[in-house]
């Protein structure tokens, strides 16, 4: 069984504060993004094994790489058998595009259905929540409206067709979610964010905010210059996602 799971975008990102659990609650809206996407074969096998390559895997182990334990999760919850996992890394690591998420979430949606398991959408989603808080959003892979540390989602029709989507990433430079949580500042918002995104998206510059952006760009100046950079070739709205270094534009599709 084979599966090209893709990134994700983030349209506006709050940080509304620290959570008793040591979290931090979030507004954001996913939205999926084709611009990169992973290979991931999973087939059934005598043994539990796992590999990883592609430009873009940088040496982790593969034992804890999310396809894995997607796999020990349903293993211990139903008792699947042991399968071979291939994954191929072409999404970029560190860019806030979440694709080791997809990828773990794609594995579940796999697995459910190599092994005829059966799982809803709403449960494998709460799998995928113990895999990592952008995971369940991939489960459903479709523009959700998310709060809590991420998991809590709800469908959320928009419709950016008019736009072409154009995605970049600073050459050599990786944010981990760590340094972003450890620089950013709450804030509270002037509005709700279903209120911004139901502006025109020509008024969302200055008002549909990612919070990660004001300490990501101190450290990495470079990302904020590519996003500089998108509104001097034009763009309509352009953005960091999620916690960088990848940055999006919204460029109209005529254009």
């Amino acid at each position: 069984m084979i599966s090209r799971p893709n990134v994700k975008l983030n349209l506006g990102l709050r940080v509304l504060g620290k959570r008793p659990d040591g979290y931090h609650e979030l507004e954001t809206l996913f939205i999926p993004c084709h611009a990169f996407h992973d290979e991931l074969s999973i087939e059934q096998a005598e043994e539990f094994g796992i590999g990883i390559s592609g430009p873009c895997y940088r040496g982790w182990d593969p034992s804890e790489d999310l396809t894995a334990r997607a796999w020990a999760l349903l293993h211990d919850a139903f008792g699947i058998g042991p399968v071979h996992i291939k994954l191929i890394k072409n999404s970029p690591v560190g860019a806030g595009l979440g694709g080791g998420s997809a990828d773990g979430a794609f594995a579940l949606r796999m697995l459910d259905k190599l092994f005829g398991i059966g799982l809803s959408d709403a449960t494998l989603a709460e799998y995928a929540a113990l895999l990592g808080s952008d995971c369940p959003f991939f489960i459903y892979n479709r523009p959700m409206l998310a709060s809590g540390r991420g998991e809590t989602l709800e469908p959320f029709d928009i419709d950016l067709s008019p736009y072409r989507i154009d995605v970049a990433i600073p050459e050599g430079i990786a944010v981990s979610t760590r340094e972003a949580y450890a620089g950013v500042i709450p804030a509270a918002p002037e509005e709700p964010l279903r209120t911004t995104l139901a502006r025109p998206v020509e008024t969302w510059r200055g008002r549909l905010v990612n919070d990660f952006e004001r300490s990501v760009f101190a450290a990495h100046p470079e990302i904020e210059a590519l996003k500089n950079q998108f509104y001097d070739q034009g763009a309509v709205y352009a953005a960091m996602s999620g916690s960088g270094s990848a940055v999006f534009a919204l460029f109209n599709a005529n254009s």
